[in-house]
């Protein structure tokens, strides 16, 4: 079995020995795939059910690796509604200081559908650093779209001290837009 097709089964449990003499070995219920002591630089085999005799001898500790709980994985986008909703939001904003990013999108719009989750999970990686809301442009009065000069959709904009600093127009793939509204986000918070 290659070590690809090892990895395929193991289950999150890490096993460290005491000894130092295999410090790493993930464990599972069809083997064991071991790294050597300078850590992971391709010196990986999967061991068999024979070696599992010689590792119960050892002294060993077993330790789950859990997801961080502490911090969401993902955060739901707040709706704008109107134009006194977005100037409550960047007088709260600008009064904490902190950068907020709109997502102008559209119910009928395959890629605006297809980019919130994805800016959802963004917007839990800068949970204290930045808020994240969304416009409906059909459901909005369209003041409130010409106030933020929406020609395309999904545009993404990144608003600090009450004005429109920076902005991307997703119409390329998502990770690509997602990066780069991740680089708009570097250079204002």
């Amino acid at each position: 079995m290659s070590v690809i097709g090892a990895c395929s089964h193991f289950l999150c449990g890490e096993v460290y020995q005491r000894d130092q003499q295999w410090p790493q070995c993930f464990a599972s219920g069809r083997g064991y795939l071991y790294s050597n002591k300078s850590g992971y630089n391709g010196n990986m085999w999967v061991g068999s059910r024979k070696r599992e005799a010689k590792i119960k001898r050892r002294n060993l500790r077993v330790e789950a690796m859990w997801p961080d709980l502490s911090r969401p994985s993902e955060i739901e986008m707040e709706e704008i509604n109107d134009c006194e909703h977005l100037d409550q939001i960047l007088l709260h904003a600008q009064h904490n200081s902190q950068p907020i990013l709109i997502d102008w999108m559209a119910t009928w719009c395959r890629k605006c559908i297809y980019l919130k989750p994805k800016l959802e999970k963004l917007a839990a990686e800068y949970h204290n650093k930045a808020r994240f809301y969304y416009v409906d442009v059909n459901k909005v009065p369209q003041t409130l779209v010409k106030r933020g000069n929406i020609s395309k959709m999904p545009t993404i904009q990144l608003w600090k001290d009450g004005e429109m600093k920076a902005e991307v127009i997703g119409g390329h793939k998502a990770w690509l837009v997602i990066e780069e509204v991740r680089e708009m986000i570097q250079k204002f918070v």
